[in-house]
């Protein structure tokens, strides 16, 4: 260090680490200022448009048109008198623009947690094996119920996220013609699937209600995320804390769903084209929710926990599943005098591994 170096203003001497960081903070405020100032300059040059164009008697009757301006007509029904109703290419604009692009950015993020969460954590496996003893945690009408809604959720799903992006996504891989017919399809099953998938929402809200009242034990379950941090499973009823969450999102995005779809479904009511794009706003958002939910229950059905789906296939699951799951559920039904049963379709090996299923 030179006889100088202490002189220096701290502003002399910062490290390069420093500078790198104030580099970074500019390059992110000038990204950020692009989008902004280019809709400011649109609106300028919007604006000197306008006024250049102030004289022009085409352009003036046009910009009336785009305002809502009404005029007369023989045909009844709502906003009949409305030539074009400016809301359109605003709803399109979000359609096209932010509702695909974030929606796209959050199912993809949904799936890559998952997956990283796998590769750390890897599936949760019954500590003590699989005891050969069952007991009954869902009825055949739940099941039924459950697979019900869960078969015309995802034909539903799958329908509405084509319709969504298929111009993009499935244009380049069926043609044009061969995308034109599947949308068709799509669109006849989205339409005409959606009152059934309504009655199944309604049915499991209120089957399931009562099970999925919060209680204390959803704090200490919530606290450690089921297990995944700290030592040992807490404790949980019927349904735990995290499928109670589930419960909740989907009765709201079920019943957002519901509405709008019927508002939708059936244009005839007098509803005016702003409530229509609104509806479809409100129907994409809450999908979206929806299947990103339906993401992580279907990975905890499938790999997540190990012996969760057998209880929504054959309606029992094993006794130590229930006992390390939900042991508050598990010892209330002891309480009632439920008792375990053999089960008829698994054996148990000697390391108390589930044996190969005899055919």
């Amino acid at each position: 260090m030179t006889n100088n170096d202490h002189k220096l203003s701290p502003r002399k001497r910062r490290l390069p680490g420093q500078r790198l960081v104030w580099l970074l903070m500019g390059l992110l405020v000038a990204l950020l200022l692009v989008p902004v100032s280019g809709y400011l300059l649109s609106d300028t040059v919007a604006a000197q448009s306008g006024a250049a164009t102030k004289g022009n008697e085409r352009a003036s009757l046009w910009r009336e048109v785009r305002r809502g301006a009404t005029g007369y007509t023989a045909v009844s029904g709502p906003e009949a008198n409305v030539l074009i109703q400016n809301g359109g290419q605003n709803w399109r604009s979000f359609k096209d623009g932010p509702l695909r692009i974030y929606s796209a950015w959050l199912m993809a993020g949904v799936l890559l947690v998952a997956g990283l969460l796998h590769m750390i954590n890897g599936p949760q496996r019954l500590k003590n094996g699989f005891s050969g003893q069952m007991i009954e945690r869902w009825t055949r009408f739940e099941r039924i119920m459950h697979w019900y809604v869960a078969i015309l959720f995802i034909i539903l799903a799958v329908t509405g996220l084509s319709l969504l992006y298929g111009r993009s996504a499935l244009i380049p891989v069926f043609g044009k013609d061969g995308f034109a017919a599947y949308a068709e399809v799509a669109k006849a099953l989205h339409n005409y699937l959606g009152p059934f998938f309504a009655v199944g929402t309604i049915l499991m809200g209120v089957r399931w209600f009562r099970d999925n009242l919060p209680i204390k034990a959803d704090w200490e379950w919530a606290k450690t995320a089921g297990g995944m941090w700290g030592e040992g499973h807490p404790p949980a009823g019927k349904a735990n804390a995290g499928e109670k969450l589930m419960y909740w999102q989907f009765v709201v995005t079920g019943l957002a769903l519901v509405v709008t779809g019927f508002v939708m479904d059936f244009p005839t009511f007098g509803q005016t084209r702003e409530v229509m794009q609104w509806s479809h706003v409100i129907h994409a958002v809450a999908a979206i929710i929806a299947i990103v939910t339906a993401f992580g229950h279907m990975y905890m059905a499938l790999i997540g926990v190990e012996g969760a789906l057998e209880g929504m296939v054959n309606g029992r699951v094993d006794i130590n599943w229930a006992e390390q799951h939900h042991d508050l559920w598990y010892q209330e039904l002891l309480g009632k005098g439920i008792k375990p049963e053999p089960s008829e379709t698994r054996r148990i090996t000697p390391d108390g591994q589930p044996a190969a299923r005899s055919t």
